[in-house]
């Protein structure tokens, strides 16, 4: 077994979050030494036009002298993501299969905003 592979045995706290066909594993990890790091992996599914599929898997590792400044760039960078473009995520409009579904626990002022959708009246252009 590859040293690698031994120092990524040991595995003291894990969480993970599902988002469609992306995963992403968030583990605290021991070193040889007995200190802690973090590793973060994505683990992304592809699916073959036979039906089978695989797995691409990115891992970032993350040590203890980088959390601070880990942990202030992604919150700078997720703020100004969310400040100028919202919470919405564009990219499943170009999904084939898109069909937006729209909350119904929100507010009554965000629905008097939604235009209403009129009646369409059938013209005969003769008439005009």
């Amino acid at each position: 077994m590859r040293e690698n592979d031994m120092l990524e045995k040991e595995e003291i706290f894990s969480k993970v979050l599902r988002a469609g066909r992306r995963t992403y594993f968030f583990d605290v990890r021991a070193t040889k030494a007995d200190d802690y790091y973090i590793t973060i992996t994505e683990s992304k599914k592809f699916t073959e036009e036979d039906g089978s599929f695989h797995f691409k898997k990115h891992k970032i590792y993350l040590y203890k002298e980088d959390f601070t400044a880990f942990t202030e760039i992604l919150g700078e960078m997720t703020s100004y993501v969310l400040n100028h473009k919202g919470e919405e995520v564009i990219s499943e409009r170009h999904q084939k299969d898109f069909k937006k579904e729209y909350a119904t626990e929100r507010g009554s002022a965000e629905e008097d905003a939604i235009p209403a959708i009129s009646s369409f009246t059938d013209i005969d252009f003769d008439d005009i």
